[in-house]
């Protein structure tokens, strides 16, 4: 595994959290899990007449390469039951690179890091759990420093069940 990645999941349709774990337990042989933060409910951004989001982020480790990434974790999507629907529209999962090493890149199918990580506390707020001193390598400021840019107030930590 030579690549340090950190992923966002996200999930408002269907169990949420089941949803969360089951992404988590398949990202596996390709990518090893090394940490992951708590678990977010979040409102939707974007489109807003929709459920609420569970978010989280996780660290993981791959062997495989940007673009290699990107297709695996799309299949992964699919086989775990997403449906495109309409851009930022409710979705069973959802799986974003947010980093990948301190790679700086922007081709048509990826942009790395995530062109607009720096705007979302959904993202934000979990990425800072697992690393607040980590350093956008185009904006050059720490996670947490972004996070003190956005509004987080009805980012809340996950405790319940799902119905």
């Amino acid at each position: 595994m030579d690549h340090i990645v950190y992923l966002a999941l996200g999930s408002n349709i269907g169990n949420r959290h089941t949803n969360l774990k089951m992404a988590i337990s398949n990202l596996t042989p390709q990518m090893a899990v090394r940490k992951q933060s708590p678990v977010y409910e979040t409102p939707p951004w974007g489109f807003k007449d929709q459920p609420a989001f569970l978010n989280q982020v996780v660290r993981v480790e791959t062997y495989l390469k940007p673009e290699a990434l990107l297709s695996h974790l799309k299949r992964l999507e699919s086989a775990l039951g997403r449906v495109s629907s309409f851009e930022n529209g409710p979705r069973l999962i959802d799986i974003d690179i947010l980093f990948f090493d301190d790679l700086v890149m922007d081709t048509p199918p990826l942009v790395i890091p995530h062109p607009r990580l720096h705007e979302r506390a959904f993202v934000l707020v979990p990425l800072a759990d697992l690393e607040p001193d980590l350093v956008h390598p185009v904006l050059h400021k720490s996670v947490t420093a972004l996070l003190n840019n956005v509004d987080r107030s009805e980012i809340k930590l996950y405790k319940g069940k799902e119905k």
